[in-house]
């Protein structure tokens, strides 16, 4: 069994147990995260946990809650696509388009690919009777055309060009009530084929697994931290970190993320960066632990060491 897998087992086994409503800390490739016992410089909330209420919310349509929840999101994580997007979704359930307008506008800019963030924003705009949402309209009639019926998100495109036509022709068609959300047991069955699908190294596939898992579960660490190994395994450094200091920015100690960015900083040829990342290991792993040791060997080979 690899580390992978192990990290896996004891992750899902942890979650199932909560009833799907979060993944253990620690998972994403190495153990504890430091999730039960939140670092002063961490975010006041978990915003995992209260993605999980602001979805619950939504699919109690508790609008008012569900835009609690998601503003608490956005502030301890402000680079959450998804939570953006379900903020304006509990804005636009409650009428109020200007807010959803800022909250998908911020989607928008976050995730320019997202096409229910562009949908969202589309709606805001008609709704709002803004000239602008002919730029979403003509955003999507491209993608639309581009794709041709054939491609992934044929079904996704041409349910949001009838929904922002609609609110561009109609404006009190903006005002509706969402559908329900992804539940954390789907994320659970997302986030496993995906680690999966890495372990076979088909990371495109594995990428798309983990989108899913965080539409379920917004900025979760370990999932953060699974998009970033598997973009570095494709190669994209940029990427990848990116998605690393995501996942520290939420989980400060979280030992994986902690891990694969010290790994990631040693095939940059950035030794004295991956020696601070050892050094944070060393300090919240105060009697060892496998993520500081396999970092360290990367270290010591100045790249992956030989199995």
């Amino acid at each position: 069994m690899t580390r992978f897998q192990k990290a896996l087992f004891v992750s899902v086994a942890f979650s199932l147990a909560l009833g799907g409503a979060a993944f253990a800390a620690g998972g994403g490739g190495g153990g504890g995260g430091g999730m039960d016992m939140p670092s002063a410089s961490g975010p006041t909330y978990d915003p995992a946990e209260e993605y999980a209420k602001g979805v619950a919310a939504l699919n109690a349509k508790s609008w008012k809650d569900a835009e609690k929840a998601f503003k608490r999101v956005v502030d301890a994580a402000p680079k959450s696509v998804e939570a953006w997007r379900l903020l304006g979704v509990s804005n636009l359930a409650q009428n109020d388009l200007k807010g959803a307008k800022r909250a998908y506008e911020k989607a928008v800019k976050l995730g320019p690919d997202d096409i229910s963030a562009r949908q969202g924003l589309g709606i805001s705009l008609g709704g709002l009777k803004d000239a602008k949402a002919q730029e979403q309209l003509d955003w999507l009639k491209a993608k639309s055309d581009a794709c041709a019926g054939t491609c992934g998100d044929a079904a996704a495109l041409k349910a949001a060009l009838t929904a922002v036509e609609g609110a561009i022709a109609t404006p009190s068609a903006a005002l509706q009530k969402p559908l329900l959300f992804a539940a954390g047991q789907t994320g659970d069955r997302a986030y496993l084929q995906a680690v999966g699908l890495i372990n076979e190294k088909r990371y495109d596939e594995a990428l798309a697994s983990l989108d899913r898992a965080r539409d379920a579960f917004g900025p979760h660490p370990d999932v953060l931290t699974y998009q970033g190994y598997a973009w570095r395994k494709k190669g994209a450094f940029d990427q990848a970190e990116a998605y690393y200091r995501q996942a520290l920015a939420v989980a400060p100690d979280h030992r994986g993320a902690t891990e694969y960015y010290g790994e990631l900083k040693v095939e940059r040829g950035d030794m004295a960066g991956a020696r601070i990342m050892l050094a944070r290991l060393d300090r919240s792993c105060a009697y060892g632990c496998a993520e500081a040791e396999e970092l360290r060997r990367w270290i010591d080979a100045g790249g992956e060491p030989a199995r």
